[in-house]
């Protein structure tokens, strides 16, 4: 299983982050453990949005997609 996720900041909620992990909810905490650089600086986090795959080339496909402007316009109306 893969979950493509988005994050947003607790103390900066106009921050959003979005990723890929096989465990949901260890990826949440190693975020607000500080154990990535670029989520780091806008720490603690909240999931906003998970959403299951089966398939890691569908995930990787969706995650590339809502990093994309299109795609943030999606997850901001939608999520």
């Amino acid at each position: 299983m893969y979950y493509v996720y988005i994050l947003q900041s607790l103390n900066t909620p106009e921050h959003f982050y979005v990723g890929i992990t096989g465990d949901l909810n260890k990826r949440l905490a190693q975020h607000n453990d500080g154990m990535s650089v670029h989520t780091n600086k806008f720490k603690p986090w909240k999931i906003r949005t998970g959403i299951r795959f089966d398939d890691s080339s569908k995930a990787e496909e969706f995650e590339k997609y809502l990093k994309s402007s299109s795609g943030r316009a999606f997850a901001k109306k939608h999520f």
